[in-house]
């Protein structure tokens, strides 16, 4: 599905990716999804690929995804310029309200504008995540741990480290006792 892209087109993309997109990283997941799969630059099941890789790196969601999708599409260069695309808007915005935003900031219309904003950067991150989970959860037993990931993360502030690495314990000893590697 993947087809050749020049550097340019790879830039304008996550500039506009960049501009349009509030909340950071998970927030633009369902953009940069339209954007890759519009274009056929990045097929559907690559996507939660690079947002896992994403995940696992460190720094910034934004950046990361930007990384890992310019490298997929043109490597070292693609990288670079998908991650200038994608921070260059952002950091222009900052810019001008840092230069502004003392004389705005206890007008009650600008407050009123960032709390109407709050509900549309939680159903940004979540459809991506809902979406991902359908692609992602072939069986019961992965929607039970990704249920009980959801709780012990969200409601209980159970570290993510810690179910990961549980996880992979978990997963490691069932794929040895199914395949009788304990058995002697």
């Amino acid at each position: 599905m993947e087809k050749k892209v020049s550097l340019w087109q790879l830039f304008w993309v996550f500039a506009k990716i960049g501009a349009f997109t509030i909340g950071g990283g998970y927030a633009m997941i369902p953009i940069i999804q339209a954007e890759m799969s519009r274009r056929g630059w990045i097929g559907d099941d690559d996507l939660p690929d690079i947002v896992a890789l994403s995940q696992s790196a460190p720094g910034v969601m934004a950046v990361n995804i930007s990384i890992f999708a310019g490298h997929k599409l043109r490597g070292f260069k693609g990288s670079v310029v998908a991650t200038l695309g994608s921070i260059l808007p952002s950091f222009l915005i900052i810019l001008g309200i840092a230069m502004f935003f003392s004389a705005f900031k206890d007008n009650p219309y600008v407050e009123r504008a960032f709390k109407g904003i709050r509900p549309v950067v939680i159903s940004l991150i979540a459809i991506p995540m809902v979406n991902m989970a359908r692609k992602s959860c072939k069986n019961v037993w992965a929607w039970l741990v990704a249920a009980a990931s959801l709780v012990l993360v969200a409601f209980l502030n159970v570290s993510p480290i810690y179910i990961i690495l549980c996880v992979i314990v978990l997963g490691f000893s069932i794929t040895y006792y199914k395949e009788g590697r304990w058995k002697h």
